[in-house]
């Protein structure tokens, strides 16, 4: 697991060893885990180890501690700081933040910065005022599917 200057968040955040940008599903812990259904997994790959025995390696700026966590599939997945890692399946190329700030799957995904001092689970656009109503949607559009 790597790290790597974003320009479009401004911050560094993980990559995977292809260089893509790795996302984290905001509530989601290792020990509870919201991405579990098949149309989920489709769209969030988890980064995944063949085995137990995979030696984690965390890159220059990688500031946390990886572990190795076993889904009910029995697919071992990496976490960082306990939290379980995921690709975009629609980030095709170094740099892409695609999957920043969607919301579905019971959260909101966000890359996961490399940095401890900073909040995962922060985005990092500004949220709207309590007292100002929201008229957006914020559900992602893929087609035929509906979250």
């Amino acid at each position: 697991v790597g790290s790597a200057s974003n320009s479009k968040l401004g911050e560094r955040v993980l990559v995977s060893a292809q260089g893509r940008t790795l996302y984290a599903l905001s509530p989601e812990t290792a020990h509870h885990l919201l991405c579990t259904s098949g149309e989920c997994l489709k769209f969030w790959p988890p980064l995944a180890v063949p085995s137990r025995k995979t030696k984690l390696k965390a890159g220059p700026g990688v500031q946390g501690q990886l572990g190795i966590l076993r889904r009910s599939d029995g697919v071992l997945q990496v976490t960082l700081r306990g939290l379980p890692l995921y690709r975009f399946s629609d980030d095709h190329a170094k740099d892409e933040t695609n999957g920043q700030g969607i919301e579905s799957f019971g959260g909101t995904w966000h890359a996961v910065s490399a940095a401890t001092n900073a909040n995962p689970t922060t985005p990092t656009t500004p949220s709207p005022t309590p007292s100002s109503p929201t008229t957006t949607s914020t559900t992602p559009a893929y087609p035929g599917y509906e979250y």
